[in-house]
């Protein structure tokens, strides 16, 4: 099931890099929150798409919003990859894929005429009470952070 705006956030708990739970719920009511899925830690397309996010986190944060990226990678695999490439947004780990399906973004897809399943690169804004602003699902990674900043911008016009 896609999600679409206007509807309520699911609500989740996962592990960032570093093994400490990060709750959604405690950004409600404080910040905006941009949650980036995406496919895999440490291929090109996923490591442009995720430290071009972490190099606007200075313009997101200005915007009173959270960056978070997950993927089903495990903690020590984000750990590795966010100390080689020196991304400082938190990475959860959503080993069981849980959220992922809560979300919509884990998928079936046709590869060599057989059927796959893994993780649609989508991005969803969520505001500071939990609505979902904006669902984009397959998108393509190049200016995406900065689109998304523009729309994170236009919540606080």
């Amino acid at each position: 099931m896609l999600l679409k705006v206007g509807d309520k956030a699911p609500t989740f708990s996962l592990p960032d890099a570093d093994m400490d739970m990060v709750d959604l719920g405690r950004y409600l009511n404080a910040r905006h929150v941009v949650l980036l899925f995406y496919p895999k830690d440490g291929t090109p397309c996923c490591t442009r798409e995720v430290t071009d996010f972490a190099d606007h986190d200075e313009d997101f944060n200005k915007q009173g919003c959270a960056l978070l990226g997950i993927n089903r990678e495990d903690c020590l695999k984000h750990q590795e990859f966010r100390d080689k490439e020196g991304i400082g947004i938190e990475l959860l780990s959503d080993a069981e894929g849980k959220v992922c399906r809560q979300y919509g973004v884990w998928q079936a897809r046709e590869v060599d005429g057989q059927t796959k399943f893994g993780i649609v690169r989508s991005t969803f804004v969520i505001d500071r009470s939990g609505l979902i602003r904006h669902a984009l699902y397959n998108v393509n990674y190049k200016g995406h952070a900065q689109e998304v900043l523009r729309l994170v911008k236009e919540l606080n016009s």
